[in-house]
């Protein structure tokens, strides 16, 4: 056990571990396509008209398609607090707390060579967690939500 200054724990939630690591989500967002690409030209016959560039067009809508696709993002260092309910989450910079809680908890995938766990909950984007503590962090979060065996 520990203690966790600044963190408002609920009523018999114990904290387990408080550590800075590195943190990501994993989300995919709309595509924003940016305007049709070309240039205005005084043409002597024709006046003031618009030219279209499509090989530019379409170069810029693959990149803004694969800037949408799913991959980390909002990656920053955050404090982590490990609690018998769940991670308390607070990222560099901001004053809010994240919860996520052990209950939601889907699916743990360590990465021991990178010093990284990818958390995944049944209600929101997959966490990236990443720094020396996470080994340590990842085997305490594989206990804490393991199913008891009972006597």
């Amino acid at each position: 056990m520990t203690t966790a200054p600044g963190l408002p724990l609920e009523h018999g939630e114990i904290a387990y571990a408080d550590s800075i690591c590195g943190t990501a989500r994993r989300y995919a967002t709309p595509v924003a396509y940016p305007r049709p690409a070309g240039y205005y030209e005084d043409h002597p016959a024709f006046g003031r008209r618009w030219v279209s560039n499509p090989r530019l067009t379409a170069r810029r809508n693959r990149t803004a398609e694969a800037d949408a696709r799913e991959r980390w993002r909002d990656q920053t260092s955050a404090r982590v607090v490990l609690t018998s309910v769940g991670l308390r989450i607070k990222p560099a910079g901001t004053g809010v707390w994240l919860p996520f809680d052990h209950s939601l908890l889907t699916a743990v995938v360590p990465s021991p060579e990178q010093l990284s766990v990818e958390l995944s909950y049944s209600v929101c984007a997959p966490l990236l967690l990443s720094g020396p503590s996470v080994p340590w962090l990842t085997v305490a979060i594989e206990h804490l939500t393991a199913p008891s065996t009972g006597p």
